[in-house]
């Protein structure tokens, strides 16, 4: 069975938004985002210049629901504490949320943008702590806010200057239309780990033994297709394997199980059994 290099990790991802002028100001002020390059139709967000996100606006575009695509990105930041500082921050601002969770692994905070291309952010407990379990302890229970709150001295004055530098993008989540599809692709022709599934329901992949770089469900696209290119939509999401020998093993692989993988600028273009597209690139 392959396995795919152990410091493999996802990188920036690129969405479709409808409205750049809209999509903008959310990404800066609700999430603490910065813009770090501006084109015609485009912009590239991150913190502590690292880009993250990536925004291409197609005017009027309608949301991607119902189809196979992003059910959510993940934003990791470094420490408990920059979590509380952007739930404090969230709260006093009326950010609208979509959940809070702890998953075990992880504390998590969930949102929609305007687009309705989902969020997470999220920091990790120690690895210490569930490393080599992730199948048994892997779970979602209610966010205890209290206790992540007593992080900071003050959550009402609580100063909050954007997503702290070291926020990586922890993971992509993907709505997909079939689990056992979906594992066959990431775990046995790219080489992720399966960490943990839920049936046919959900599952969970990563690399180097992480809970999960992937992850991927059914649960409001069973069957799908993927979203049309007028959508708002995950245009693709990065995976960065440590070189190019890696990447050309890697992407061996996908066009030996039949597909034709699309060189480009960035790195290589492969897409999952649902249509969803990652760029496989070398850093």
């Amino acid at each position: 069975m392959p396995e795919i290099a152990p410091s493999t990790h996802t990188g920036a991802v690129e969405l479709t938004v409808s409205d750049l002028a809209r999509s903008i100001p959310y990404y800066e002020r609700s999430i603490g985002l910065r813009v770090l390059e501006r084109d015609g139709n485009g912009a590239s967000l991150g913190a502590n210049g690292t880009v993250l996100l990536r925004l291409v606006e197609q005017p009027g575009a309608p949301p991607a629901d119902g189809y196979s695509g992003l059910y959510h990105f993940a934003l990791r930041v470094p420490e408990r504490r920059d979590l509380a500082s952007w739930l404090a921050h969230a709260a006093r601002e009326r950010v609208p949320l979509v959940g809070l969770s702890d998953h075990f692994v992880s504390e998590a905070i969930y949102l929609s943008d305007p687009d309705h291309h989902g969020i997470e952010i999220y920091w990790d407990r120690p690895r210490a702590g569930w490393e080599g379990q992730v199948r048994e302890r892997l779970t979602t229970m209610p966010l205890d806010v209290d206790s992540l709150l007593g992080e900071l001295d003050d959550p009402a004055t609580a100063e909050f200057g954007g997503l702290p530098g070291g926020t990586d993008m922890g993971h992509v989540h993907l709505r997909v239309a079939s689990v056992p599809e979906t594992i066959a692709f990431y775990h046995d022709v790219l080489g992720f780990g399966l960490m943990a599934a839920l049936g046919e329901q959900a599952a969970f992949l990563s690399a180097g033994g992480y809970h999960h770089h992937i992850g991927a469900n059914t649960w409001e696209s069973r069957g799908a297709p993927p979203a049309p290119p007028t959508a708002a939509a995950l245009r693709h999401a990065e995976v960065v394997v440590p070189d190019d020998a890696e990447r050309e093993r890697v992407v061996a692989r996908v066009a030996d199980a039949g597909q034709d993988p699309e060189a480009r600028e960035d790195g290589t273009l492969v897409r999952d059994p649902s249509g969803n597209a990652l760029v496989l690139t070398s850093g």
